[in-house]
């Protein structure tokens, strides 16, 4: 059988959805996607950089680079859960409603970390 390309639920060959809801979210991400790709990127691209570069300073000036890192985290996690755009690869393997999903977990999960850094460059673990 053939799966939704929203829910991934089974439908007939000769469809795409299986509702019209499933058509309209996913009208939705793609309208939305189109829109904010190019902030999306870049925005991922300098904070992506960022906790590198942050990393890489934290061995000559640790408050510089505890608190870099950690802030660079929680923006990146802040603006995956705002605008999730997963991967091509992931829609294909688990559908376009559960990769967002994914997506929003894996941003949650980046801006626990960048809070955990901060906390522990606060209470002088870092």
């Amino acid at each position: 059988m053939k799966k939704c390309a929203y829910c991934a639920k089974d439908i007939s060959y000769h469809e795409y959805f299986c509702s019209d809801e499933c058509q309209i979210g996913a009208n939705e991400y793609y309208d939305k996607r189109e829109k904010f790709q190019k902030v999306f990127s870049v925005i991922n691209g300098i904070f992506v950089l960022g906790i590198g570069v942050f990393i890489f300073a934290y061995s000559f000036l640790p408050p510089l680079g505890a608190i870099g890192t950690g802030v660079s985290l929680i923006i990146l996690g802040v603006t995956d859960f705002l605008i999730p755009i997963p991967v091509e690869v992931m829609v294909e393997k688990f559908k376009l409603k559960k990769a967002i999903f994914l997506t929003r977990c894996i941003a949650g999960v980046l801006f626990a970390l960048g809070v955990l850094a901060l906390l522990l460059f606060i209470f002088g673990v870092l």
